[in-house]
């Protein structure tokens, strides 16, 4: 991009930004009404100060009119009183303006980053979200209120003491601003400046976050590795980062504020200078004069409030262009406008020539053909980074296919309603997801209008009754962030309480057991039978114990299907789930000292094929 080309789009954005950001006080004119009322009396009360000041020196101190002294007296009162209540007024309804626009736009903003793919997250760091909805909006709320404020405010009081000014005196008012056209080019070269400061104080800021949200997440493992003074320096870093852009819009903000100041210095001395002499030889009265110079006095402030104003809109309109950047950008996945509507799945499942890329060039998943009927459960099995969770995501529309069709019952999921096609869908992880909140609105997060008895039959399903009554609190126990007062295979079955409250007809099951301990894992299993009770399965599976109970299994790798059958039909084909099976399911299967549980004894258990099993077969073909 050229030169002069990229300053004409910057401002283009900024106009565009501006009115965007004006546009919200649309629905809120009565308040804003109100509020500019009040500031217009404020301001004009602010003018009649300077005013009374020629009446006060000729009429009263030179004069010696009592009766005039008494009113203005009463006047100044009046014209004190009135500017505290209109400022009062003024304040209340632009505050209740900005927390009110405020309030609706992050809504608005967090309503949309919820309604984004895993593809938006995956490019957009938690922290970085979390600045823009927390940060950037409370900087459109300062723009809002104070600038929008000030704007008016001040702008009124200005035209209020020009005309003081130019009454007394229009020549020496003139003499007394003509300075100021000469300040306004530096003061926009300087706000463009703080403006690009502002846009990397929210992005440090963006920043901090991350790691503050990454370490306190993380801080068993950042202890456990002795990584805890690493992560201090590494936070430092950062803070250091941002008061050195904090200083460097200082020095901006403090430039612009001491040209003003010295500016103002100049008027004001040629303008004492001037008046004195026209009083002295007599051509004005002091009164007159003094009336003038408080009018000055008084408009400077404001002038320089417009000044100190203008950055901080800069700051507000850098804050709003990163918020419209996450407003405009589209969800990937979304309804269709008109979508096929059904009214309960029957869980037949197919993946027709179904290909899929994070990124391009390297695809995830290449041509693949799935196929499962109502109530069998398929596992999904092969290396790390194979296709399985692709596959999984796919399915509950978390991503669209680049090529191909996913259809549950002959249609196309892509023209199902979206809100519908969840409400079809379980998900169980190997990462559980809670909340901080009780158990009983934990299991109840896909169904909040269950009934009591409703949460404790799935919570029984699920085999949590147990130790959910050994609770202090039982149901109603706050389990804290991420269910931290909860074991994994606790929190897991929570997990699955919730699934069997939804009875959604289709389940996934994405390494459910995997990170359970042996224990923990029999409740846990025994929890996933009741759940899949006539259910269309979809389990990703690491352990024997889970894969063993498909109906069938599809080998995944390098984002194709090598294989499909059943347990015995792949092991007699001796590819790759043969060597998945004698590599990785047994070993992860195997009790820690071997045993009469253990696979690798002959015949296993649970039915399952032990090596020597394995070669026995093999000897007998």
């Amino acid at each position: 991009m050229s030169d002069n080309k990229e300053p004409q789009l910057n401002n283009l954005r900024e106009k565009t930004d501006t009115r965007r950001l004006l546009a919200l006080l649309g629905p809120h004119k009565k308040t804003l009404f109100l509020a500019v009322l009040s500031m217009a009396f404020a301001a004009i009360s602010t003018a009649a100060m300077a005013w009374l000041i020629k009446p006060l020196l000729d009429q009263v101190f030179y004069n010696r009119n009592l009766v005039l002294l008494n009113s203005l007296t009463i006047i100044t009162l009046l014209v004190y009183s009135s500017a505290g209540i209109f400022t009062f007024f003024q304040s209340y309804f632009m505050n209740k303006v900005g927390y009110t626009i405020v309030n609706e736009l992050r809504l608005k903003l967090y309503s949309h980053i919820e309604t984004q793919s895993l593809v938006f997250f995956h490019k957009n760091p938690s922290g970085e979200l979390i600045g823009r909805v927390v940060n950037d909006v409370s900087l459109i709320q300062s723009s809002v209120t104070q600038v929008v404020t000030g704007l008016v405010l001040d702008a009124c009081k200005v035209i209020g003491l020009l005309f003081v000014l130019f009454s007394r005196d229009p020549l020496l008012s003139l003499a007394g601003i003509i300075a100021l056209p000469l300040i306004i080019y530096p003061l926009v070269r300087w706000g463009r400046r703080l403006r690009k400061l502002a846009t990397g104080s929210q992005e440090i800021m963006g920043a901090l976050i991350s790691v503050l949200t990454e370490t306190f997440k993380g801080v068993q493992v950042v202890q456990s590795h002795n990584r805890t003074d690493y992560e201090i320096k590494r936070f430092a870093a950062e803070c250091q980062r941002n008061v050195d852009n904090l200083m460097r819009a200082v020095t901006v903000r403090s430039l612009s504020s001491s040209v003003m100041e010295i500016v103002g210095g100049i008027c004001v001395a040629l303008v004492i200078w001037r008046g004195g002499v026209m009083v002295i030889e007599g051509i004005s009265t002091p009164g007159n004069f003094f009336s003038f110079l408080t009018a000055l006095l008084l408009l400077y402030e404001p002038l320089k409030r417009l000044a100190r104003l203008h950055n901080e809109a800069q700051q507000g309109l850098s804050a709003a262009r990163r918020i419209f950047e996450v407003l405009d950008t589209p969800p990937l996945i979304e309804s269709p406008e008109n979508p096929i509507v059904l009214e309960k799945l029957k869980g037949f499942i197919e993946f027709k020539d179904v290909t899929f890329y994070y990124e391009p060039g390297r695809p995830a998943l290449n041509d693949v053909n799935l196929t499962l009927v109502p109530g069998e459960m398929l596992a999904l099995v092969g290396p790390s980074g194979g296709g399985k969770t692709s596959i999984a995501n796919l399915l509950g529309r978390f991503y669209d296919p680049s090529r191909g069709k996913v259809l549950i019952d002959g249609v196309d999921i892509a023209q199902m309603d979206l809100t519908f096609l969840r409400s079809q869908i379980a998900l169980v992880n190997q990462d559980t997801t809670l909340f901080h909140a009780s158990v009983k609105d934990n299991i109840a997060y896909g169904r909040p209008e269950a009934t009591d008895s409703e949460v404790e039959r799935a919570a029984k399903s699920a085999l949590a009754d147990v130790f959910i009554k050994e609770l202090p609190n039982g149901y109603n126990e706050n389990i804290g962030e991420m269910g931290q007062k909860l074991s994994g295979g606790q929190r897991q079955r929570l997990a699955i309480a919730r699934a069997i409250l939804k009875d959604a007809p289709i389940l996934i099951l994405d390494e459910a057991t995997s990170a359970l301990d042996a224990e923990s894992e029999k409740y846990v299993q025994e929890a996933l039978d009741n759940l899949t009770q006539g259910r269309t399965t979809l389990v990703i599976a690491h352990r024997l114990s889970t894969i063993s109970r498909a109906s069938r299994i599809a080998v995944i790798k390098d984002g194709s299907i090598v294989e499909k059958g059943s347990h015995e039909e792949l092991l007699a084909l001796e590819g790759e789930y043969h060597r998945l099976y004698l590599t990785q399911f047994l070993d992860s299967y195997a009790p820690a000292n071997g045993g009469p549980n253990s696979p690798k004894e002959n015949g296993g258990a649970n039915g399952e094929e032990g090596i020597k099993g394995v070669q026995d077969r093999k000897e007998d073909k």
